[in-house]
């Protein structure tokens, strides 16, 4: 028989992990794209918690609704970050500038420029201190199954996560922009020289990626009760690790590799303490980088 505990640690570890996942296929697909990493996408998941817990406070509207808020926010969100960081150095579009080092660092260094003037316009408008979640909205509620005592958030995060990833998956295999994505992530010359529009393309993967991400930061808002201006940095450190170790551009490899963290950390509570936990990522990263350079699964472009 398998004890109990670790039947529930791995629960909560599914739970996480999903979350992570999340916002790792934003920072996947993004990098897909424009290969840059959008430093920026840790402050789209605060985004969305705080908008909606200022939906809550002024409207206490449904579940059902903070949650599609939460979606519409990030994907306003992910529009202006797209506008305001990245799309000022698309001014050229030649291969020369496509492959620049030097403009994907500055792009780079942009993205990561709108993160901290993002966070500290948060912390001026609402504060440094965590703000609570009113009781009625949490997500805590304790389930039996059998030995096991879980929490509802642990159903609920993995349920909404499952359906956004089945979703994004019929939407880059099924629909003329979900074709677009994965064009111009393979080719952006090549799709532009077939009638592609690869601006416009850009900006759904910013959207999609942003509402992956606020819809993962009013989850975790709701599960633990607390939102708190800098609370993005931590999963966003998670899923850029996972994105790492998934290979860079593939999203089922981030998936799994958040997932992978997600569970490990669950499980590494069990053996040290907890604060020491979040070490279980970097560790995770260092191996990947000695002894996987291209990722678990793989990158076709170049090594990590």
């Amino acid at each position: 028989m398998i004890d109990p505990y670790y039947l529930q640690q791995l629960a909560i570890g599914l739970s996480l992990g999903m979350t992570y996942a999340l916002m790792a296929i934003g920072f996947t697909l993004i990098f897909g794209v424009l290969n840059v990493v959008n430093f920026a996408h840790g402050e789209v998941y605060t985004i969305g918690a705080f908008a909606s817990l200022v939906l809550i406070t002024a409207l206490a509207p449904p579940f059902i609704a903070v949650v599609v808020f939460a979606l519409a926010v990030g994907a306003l969100a992910g529009f202006s970050l797209e506008r305001i960081a990245f799309k000022p150095f698309r001014r050229f579009t030649d291969e020369a500038s496509l492959k620049s080092r030097a403009m994907r660092e500055a792009t780079l260094l942009s993205s990561l420029a709108v993160s901290i003037i993002a966070r500290e316009a948060i912390e001026l408008v609402f504060g440094s201190q965590q703000q609570a979640v009113p009781f009625e909205y949490l997500i805590n509620e304790p389930i039996r199954l059998g030995p096991v005592v879980i929490v509802t958030g642990d159903l609920i995060i993995f349920g909404v996560s499952a359906l956004m990833l089945i979703g994004l998956q019929f939407l880059l295999t099924r629909t003329q922009v979900g074709l677009s994505i994965r064009a111009v992530s393979n080719n952006p010359l090549g799709a532009r020289y077939v009638g592609i529009n690869v601006d416009r393309t850009i900006i759904m993967t910013f959207v999609i990626g942003g509402m992956m991400g606020a819809a993962a930061g009013i989850l975790v808002g709701l599960y633990y009760g607390v939102i708190f201006p800098a609370m993005g940095f931590i999963p966003g450190v998670k899923a850029f690790v996972a994105m790492v170790m998934g290979g860079l551009t593939s999203i089922p490899g981030a998936v799994i590799c958040a997932i992978i963290l997600g569970l490990s950390e669950s499980m590494a509570v069990t053996f040290i303490s907890s604060g020491w936990a979040d070490m279980v990522a970097y560790g995770f990263l260092i191996v990947t980088l000695i002894f996987f350079p291209q990722g678990l699964f793989g990158a076709r472009r170049e090594r990590v």
